[in-house]
């Protein structure tokens, strides 16, 4: 059977930035199977076909969320505006109240955020990683999932760099689905050892799966490696031999001229988080002088503890206007550039540009329409601009992922987002109570 989608301002993301401001595009299985203008729209004539009226609607590729860690919902609104947050709530909850059965709940919760905000590619690491894995093949989101590898025991592990040995298996076990891809992820370059960066890269490399981690993140990262090892993070991963086109680098705040040059030789992918990043004080990363250079960027949201949101089309407008304020430029990055870096070059970062992030004959159907009647989305004389600088989650009416409607009228279609709250309310039950706790001290 195939569904066409009429009536709707494609925007194609493809290397032309194709547009059918009148347009149709019919899906079939998994892929699309015909795009084009509404005049040239004839139907099936030889088998049934489900027929959706997008109502003038913008109909643009799936988000590409290139870093997060979904499962951190439990965390959001806990301590935000705490100078010495991670020590003094994430890490020891993490330790503390972190389980599987948490895990699995929060990365449900979460993916179904992603899903109703029109994002239908995910790029997570965090603890557990096997039940998130779990929960976004439930609630039909492609995921790349990835266990966290770090110098200490943790809630899943009972050694430091347990992370290697979980993370094998988890790939082993995930490798070849449909829609889930396994990668390793080393937490950061100050919180691994030179040794269990390049067992990381190993396996990476021995399975042929994506490595990613937190990079050039924090002043005193910058500082541990400059007096240790006269360098910086870049020069240090590419001294030991893992700067590779494996590697998604997530933040990259603090880069030198340098450091981007080995990161273009490398192939190196770059997850920019412009909500986290900001609200975190940390600083604003040199994406003009990554993209002059042609370095892959895409947009991540980061953990909901640390931008909060897990919509890209937040990040958008996070974005437009951070960086035009740090270049003092109000005409750098137009619109278009900046819904690229969300879709189509989100999909070069994870080297799934074959497969998604534009909307082609061939490619599959990972699509979302968002609706245009809505107060904050009139008139519309540019759409690219109407999605960076009006739209919001609340616009996304349908979504599309591998070809199935996952949401349809604005509500998960598959799942039951108040049973999946109250799954989640109750498995954070001794979490909240610790949470409490520590807000007290």
């Amino acid at each position: 059977m195939k569904t066409t989608i009429t009536n709707v301002w494609i925007l194609t993301m493809d290397q032309n930035l194709t547009e059918y401001k009148e347009g149709f595009l019919t899906i079939e299985k998994d892929k699309i199977v015909a795009m084009g203008h509404m005049k040239d729209y004839v139907g099936s004539t030889n088998q049934e076909e489900e027929i959706i009226d997008g109502k003038g609607g913008i109909l643009m590729p799936g988000m590409i969320n290139v870093h997060t860690h979904v499962s951190m919902v439990p965390f959001r609104s806990l301590g935000d505006d705490c100078k010495d947050r991670l020590r003094r709530f994430l890490f020891p909850l993490e330790n503390e109240c972190m389980t599987p059965e948490l895990v699995y709940h929060g990365a449900k919760y979460g993916i179904g955020e992603m899903l109703l905000s029109g994002v239908t590619t995910m790029m997570d690491m965090y603890y557990f990683e096997d039940e998130v894995a779990k929960a976004a093949d439930e609630m039909g989101i492609r995921a790349f999932v990835g266990e966290t590898v770090i110098n200490f025991a943790t809630c899943d592990t009972t050694e430091p760099y347990g992370g290697l040995g979980y993370g094998e298996e988890l790939i082993k076990k995930w490798k070849g689905h449909e829609r889930i891809v396994p990668f390793i992820a080393p937490h950061a370059t100050n919180t691994n050892s030179e040794e269990a960066l390049i067992k990381a890269n190993e396996l990476s490399k021995k399975y042929d799966v994506p490595f990613s981690m937190h990079v050039a993140e924090l002043d005193y990262e910058m500082d541990y490696f400059r007096e240790q090892y006269q360098t910086t993070p870049i020069g240090f991963l590419n001294d030991i031999g893992v700067l590779n086109d494996r590697l998604v680098a997530a933040h990259c705040i603090y880069l030198s001229k340098e450091d981007i040059g080995l990161m273009k030789e490398n192939g190196v992918g770059v997850a920019h988080c412009i909500g986290s990043n900001t609200k975190a004080a940390k600083g604003v990363a040199p994406i003009k002088a990554l993209l002059e250079v042609g370095v892959p960027v895409g947009l991540g949201t980061d953990g909901p503890s640390s931008g909060n949101t897990l919509d890209v089309l937040t990040q958008f407008k996070l974005f437009a206007n951070f960086h035009k304020v740090t270049n003092q430029d109000r005409s750098i990055f137009p619109a278009k550039e900046i819904v690229k870096l969300g879709t189509s070059s989100g999909a070069k970062v994870l080297h799934e540009e074959k497969r998604i992030g534009s909307l082609e004959v061939g490619k599959k159907a990972d699509l979302v329409l968002v609706e245009t009647e809505s107060v904050n989305m009139f008139p519309i004389f540019d759409a690219y601009s109407a999605l960076v600088y009006s739209a919001n989650a609340s616009n996304v009416e349908m979504v599309f992922v591998n070809g199935k409607c996952v949401v349809k009228d604005k509500q998960l279609v598959h799942a039951d987002l108040r049973k999946i709250r109250k799954d989640l309310n109750q498995a954070m039950d001794d979490f909240k109570v610790e949470a409490v706790r520590r807000s007290q001290l």
